[in-house]
């Protein structure tokens, strides 16, 4: 969740800098830079997540690991795009090595290596064999994938319905992050008027792409405005004496739920205005009654 959790700063930066708005490239570019490195940020976040100890020195692996994966891969197969999966293949084997080699202990005259040192040593070595996989087999894999994005995005209400089904069923096991990363980082594909290819529902959207961001409506309003108002109800109905003990959690709950769900909103605007005086009525209705 560390990655996904600097996101909205990333949309706002782009919107807000975007010409239509207050015109910056610097503050433009500030965002684009975000999403540019997401897949560095996944590996460095991925890695640290996955530490019984949360240590830095997971991050630093997770990067090692990912540099290497990506550079050697590519000189196996130089058109290779990963998109975030390379970060998410990196966090994970370095998290996994972290918890397995940071109490390892060598012989006196190497001891400088030992300990969390070891770590980023085999790291590195690890992710020599895991570039061989990589670049031999994620051709076909991406392959697979890509043309299971092409049906789910040509395929229109069919292809949408099969994605919301599977990201609420994930959802009780929190594997539904995953599916969010590869649907908004890894369908579809755009180049844009600079001639750079841009992979990914959400990032082909920022990007100008107009048969993009399918994938992100629907949710949004809901987070923004639906969940809040259910927050406040939970609030308005509680008995008197025990709001104080509730009011807490209820305003973190919606001030998440809101800011996660502005960074769509602004940068898509997908909602239509009668959606959302759709859910203000709906939502009304449920505190009155």
């Amino acid at each position: 969740m560390l990655p996904i959790a600097v996101l909205p700063v990333a949309a706002l930066l782009l919107r807000f800098g975007s010409a239509d708005l207050l015109d910056l490239p610097f503050v433009k570019a500030s965002g684009g830079a975000i999403f540019g490195g997401l897949p560095l940020l996944f590996a460095v976040g991925i890695a640290v997540g996955l530490a019984k100890d949360h240590n830095g020195t997971a991050g630093v692996a997770g990067v090692i690991a990912h540099l290497i994966i990506l550079e050697g891969a590519k000189t196996i197969t130089p058109d290779l795009k990963m998109g975030v999966l390379s970060g998410i293949i990196a966090g994970i084997m370095a998290g996994y090595l972290y918890n397995n080699f940071k109490d390892t202990k060598l012989p006196d005259w190497l001891g400088f290596f030992g300990g969390k040192r070891f770590v980023p040593v085999v790291t590195a070595l690890c992710s020599i064999f895991m570039a061989f996989i990589v670049g031999h087999g994620f051709p076909a894999i991406g392959a697979a994938i890509n043309d299971i994005g092409m049906w789910m995005i040509q395929s229109g209400e069919p292809g949408l319905f099969v994605y919301g089904a599977m990201n609420r069923l994930l959802i009780p096991f929190g594997l539904h992050h995953i599916l969010n990363s590869i649907v908004r980082f890894m369908f579809g594909s755009y180049t844009d008027e600079s001639g750079a290819e841009i992979i990914g529902d959400q990032l082909r959207f920022f990007a100008g792409d107009p048969e993009a961001g399918a994938f992100m409506t629907g949710c949004y309003v809901v987070m923004m405005f639906g969940l809040p108002a259910v927050c406040l109800a939970f609030y308005v109905t509680a008995k008197k004496e025990r709001r104080p003990a509730l009011v807490g959690m209820l305003v973190s709950i919606a001030l998440t739920s809101s800011l996660q769900g502005s960074q769509s909103l602004l940068s898509s605007c997908s909602c239509s205005l009668r959606q959302f005086f759709s859910l203000y009525t709906l939502s009304l209705w449920g505190h009155h009654t």
